[in-house]
């Protein structure tokens, strides 16, 4: 919070002073108040020598009990370094820093206040053969500023916000010439924030802390989610405000997850090549400021406000018992490689916060695919990326982080290394080891791929898992040896190091690929919008569009693919492992065979909320609903330990058993041998741990029967010692849930599957005695 001595300051600071801004922030946090606009900044400044720490623009207290702001900027090698800043009028002052400490520039700067705007300009060599492009005509973004005001050019970067010649007629050598104009009238500009927040506002007693094994991801776009509702007024739509409405965590509430993962929030950019085809970045993998939330995901201003909005989102969130995970984006910047704009990094010291080739250091080493590599061995790299992390947690509320091409952090300098430093930091961090830390374990460059290889305290996106699903359904699993260890937890990837089935993230769809609605719908991506003649995008989709591609009107077809989706769904949220949903996913969202819509920011990508008025979409919401309901009440399908096979009583039941449709246990033989139907018997006896209490765990068991052929199957159900008798829990090959669950089955008889159907089933009756 502000110390007494701030107010003071802010009352009675210099008549440099914005006017309105010390009555702004005294006593008043900026978040619960819109900050004020930009300063109109004096023609000279005085800069006090300040101090190296902490980094970034810090409004404070000085000496004398004056009030300022200290700005430390980290750029090694440079000559000099100018802060500028700019008035409401775009008026520029710049004044020298003039004091170095361990490489770090940095001064305080009396009567800058909140509100204020700012950048860098960076002298030094221009040598891009070494890898020195220090250009000072280029205004830089502070890598740790909190909030970020103003965009890009609508139509396409113009010229002068690259460091080189962009349009030199040799475009072999164009990254060798410097461009000499002034890119600050193009650029966007920090903005120096004030955090007067309580210390105990993110305590562990305010936050959800959902266990691991009690979790359910859902995976949003802020944007995307709230720009269609109808219950949320328009101009919260597409905004952190828009998340926080009641209307939208209503949704979430009512489904029953626990964790929404957002699609990168940390300010970003736009590419060039999208902006000229009137296109922009949408899922916003292209970062520039780690610090500061995306400026126009807010609904309350630019200079400041969009800090606070982002905070009362989260806390609205937390009080709906709903956690907030980021998608962060360290491995790389939107400076992409040498021929990419000048924006922030590349400008301060582009050697010693990239990876360039060892043998060309003109060239950057790219494991991103996205031009350019964060160098994350460099201590003051690693510094950026830890301090990044610590603030949104202990001073934006977030519960956890889901990092892009984690592979690429794990890199030391050159190979994927499980003791690299940025893994070691993140183990030892007495706040970044408590969070909820999510690998996409793998990265473009050689060795990249690492699911399964990640330490303790990290789970990861298991694709393992989504493509045996995939196969599974759609008749192109040769056997059910891989969907067996994904059903249960993935063991052969996780059961090492002291690793849980949670390590596992099971997901069928992501953000990147077709909606689950499209996975069934199309066989053939359809990028075509993207202006990329429909080359981007995987083709590996493993879907299966049921007879027809695209939108059908044949009632066969369309009844087949809803089938289809409450199988995969089902299948989801009863496996071993944390579960994730794709938004809209639940409710049939499509994207039009698009797998690839990044720069789609229209109704492509938009959750399409007129869908739950349709009877068919609005059941299909309800299962996952109920599903999800059903996973929290019963711990068996929520383990924190893995499966053993064995046999825990005399009478030979044991954890985890599996089924042919003759009712016999699994073969060896019969894992190897192709197969469409496969039964998974879940026992609730003797679950390992104990609850809080003390006491054992003990749940009912169930039995799941996996039909994926295309016609009708009998399949028995097994008799002692597993049950004597089963009741019906869910019944995929009904689109009304109401119907068949409830009916009881005797053991040992046959029950008909329909085709590519899912039978859950409770055991009613042990045939050994106990609970059932």
């Amino acid at each position: 919070m502000s110390s007494a001595a701030e107010q003071e300051a802010l009352q009675s600071g210099p008549r440099g002073a914005v006017n309105g801004v010390a009555a702004a922030v005294n006593g008043t946090s900026t978040e619960s108040r819109a900050a004020p606009a930009a300063a109109r900044v004096p023609r000279s400044l005085p800069v006090w020598p300040g101090a190296p720490t902490p980094l970034g623009a810090r409004f404070r207290v000085g000496p004398d009990g004056v009030a300022g702001t200290n700005f430390a900027l980290w750029a090694g090698g440079a000559e000099a370094v100018e802060l500028c800043l700019f008035d409401a009028d775009d008026v520029e002052t710049r004044s020298p820093l003039t004091e170095l400490t361990h490489e770090i520039w940095h001064g305080f700067v009396p009567g800058v206040l909140p509100g204020q705007r700012y950048g860098y300009r960076v002298h030094g060599r221009w040598d891009p053969w070494t890898g020195a492009r220090w250009n000072p005509a280029k205004l830089l973004l502070d890598p740790y500023a909190r909030a970020v005001d103003g965009d890009f050019a609508t139509y396409g970067l113009p010229p002068e916000v690259y460091g080189h010649v962009r349009d030199w007629p040799q475009q072999q050598v164009a990254d060798t010439v410097r461009d000499d104009r002034d890119s600050a009238p193009y650029v966007p500009k920090g903005v120096v924030v004030h955090d007067d927040a309580p210390d105990d506002e993110w305590a562990d007693d305010r936050r959800p802390k959902t266990p691991w094994a009690d979790s359910v991801i859902y995976e949003v776009h802020v944007r995307g989610f709230t720009k269609l509702h109808p219950g949320i007024p328009e101009e919260l739509r597409g905004t952190y405000a828009g998340l926080a409405h009641p209307a939208a965590i209503d949704h979430l509430v009512r489904l029953g997850v626990t964790a929404v993962e957002l699609l990168p929030v940390h300010q970003f950019a736009h590419e060039d090549h999208l902006l000229q085809r009137g296109l922009r970045n949408y899922w916003g993998y292209n970062s520039i400021g780690y610090f500061a939330p995306h400026a126009a995901y807010a609904a309350s201003g630019t200079r400041g406000e969009q800090v606070g909005e982002f905070k009362r989102m989260v806390r609205a969130l937390h009080e709906a018992g709903i956690e907030v995970i980021l998608d962060v984006v360290y491995n790389h910047t939107a400076e992409a490689g040498e021929l990419g704009p000048m924006f922030s990094l590349k400008g301060i010291d582009n050697r010693g916060y990239y990876r360039l080739q060892p043998s060309d250091a003109r060239r950057y080493a790219d494991y991103t695919g996205c031009g350019n590599t964060l160098q994350v061995v460099q201590p003051h790299v690693l510094r950026l990326i830890t301090d990044s992390l610590r603030y949104w947690v202990t001073e934006m509320g977030v519960d956890g982080f889901r990092f892009d091409l984690a592979a690429a952090l794990a890199r030391s300098f050159h190979d994927v290394d499980m003791l690299s430093p940025f893994l070691a930091v993140i183990a030892q961090d007495p706040v970044l080891r408590r969070v909820k830390l999510i690998a996409e374990p793998w990265d473009v460059g050689s060795g990249g791929y690492q699911v399964g290889a990640f330490p303790p305290l990290w789970t990861e996106w298991n694709d393992h898992y989504r493509d045996a699903v995939r196969d599974f359904w759609r008749g192109a699993l040769p056997d059910v040896r891989d969907l067996g260890y994904r059903l249960s937890g993935s063991s052969d990837l996780y059961a090492w190091g002291g690793r849980r089935p949670y390590a596992s993230v099971n997901f069928v769809t992501a953000h990147d690929g077709f909606t689950l609605r499209d996975l069934v719908s199309y066989e053939r991506k359809h990028n075509e919008a993207n202006g990329e003649g429909n080359r981007d995008g995987s083709n590996d989709n493993r879907s299966w569009n049921c007879g027809a591609e695209g939108e059908s009107a044949d009632e066969r077809v369309t009844e087949l693919r809803r089938r289809q989706l409450r199988n995969l769904l089902t299948t989801l949220l009863l496996s071993t492992g944390v579960p994730m949903l794709v938004a809209g996913d639940e409710m049939g969202r499509t994207q039009g065979g698009s797998n690839n819509a990044y720069c789609q920011d229209n109704e492509v990508s938009w959750v399409d909320w007129g869908l739950l008025e349709e009877p068919g979409w609005r059941a299909l919401c309800d299962l996952t609903s109920r599903l999800i309901a059903l996973r929290h009440r019963h711990p068996v399908l929520r383990r924190r330990a893995f499966f053993s096979g064995r046999a825990h009583s005399a009478d030979g039941l044991r954890d985890l058993a599996w089924f042919t449709a003759r009712g016999t246990e699994m073969t060896e033989g019969d894992w190897y041998a192709p197969t469409a139907t496969l039964g998974m018997y879940l026992s609730g006896r003797d679950i390992p741990g104990r609850d809080a209490r003390g006491e054992p765990v003990v749940d009912d068991s169930f039995l799941a029967v996996l039909h994926a052929a295309d016609r009708a199957g009998s399949f028995v159900l097994p008799g002692a010692p597993w049950a004597r008798s089963y009741e019906v829990v869910v019944d995929t090959s009904l689109e009304e849930q109401g119907a068949s669950p409830g009916t009881v089955l005797r053991a040992d008889s046959a029950v008909m599957m329909a085709a590519r159907s899912v039978l859950l089933l409770r055991v009613r009756e042990e045939a050994a005695g106990g609970g059932g």
